[in-house]
């Protein structure tokens, strides 16, 4: 798979949802994460999914983890900068790294969302256009 984009700015995307699938892991768990990708046609996005270019066909990449995962509630808060669900007393960190993967997905024209439940882990999808 090929996709033309900033390098450093995918680096960045990928590095903060491996980190965090680590950060946010149950304790009693070995942390297991899978990263798979597959082509999906505009017709199969989900509905929430609205990517910034429009495209007949899409990149989509899964970071799935087996960590603590989160209430989906709290989706659209879990990509705000400086929103944190959890304090810093609990996990270290500056609530910046959803905001900054969701800023790459944008930038590269597509979309960032996620699914989660808690204690059963998440998966984090990114969408480009082709």
């Amino acid at each position: 798979m090929f996709i033309p984009a900033n390098e450093s700015q995918l680096d960045q995307l990928f590095q903060n949802l491996l980190s965090n699938a680590l950060k946010f892991r149950r304790a009693e768990v070995v942390p297991r994460i899978v990263i798979r990708s597959s082509q999906v046609p505009a017709s199969d996005l989900p509905v929430d999914v609205k990517p910034m270019l429009s495209s007949t066909q899409y990149y989509r990449i899964d970071v799935v983890d087996n960590g603590i995962g989160f209430d989906e509630k709290y989706l659209n808060r879990i990509f705000q900068i400086f929103q944190r669900l959890h304090t810093k007393d609990h996990y270290a960190g500056t609530g910046i790294g959803l905001a900054i993967c969701e800023k790459v997905a944008v930038n590269h024209g597509g979309a960032l969302t996620a699914s989660s439940q808690p204690g059963q882990g998440a998966t984090f999808s990114v969408y480009l256009p082709l």
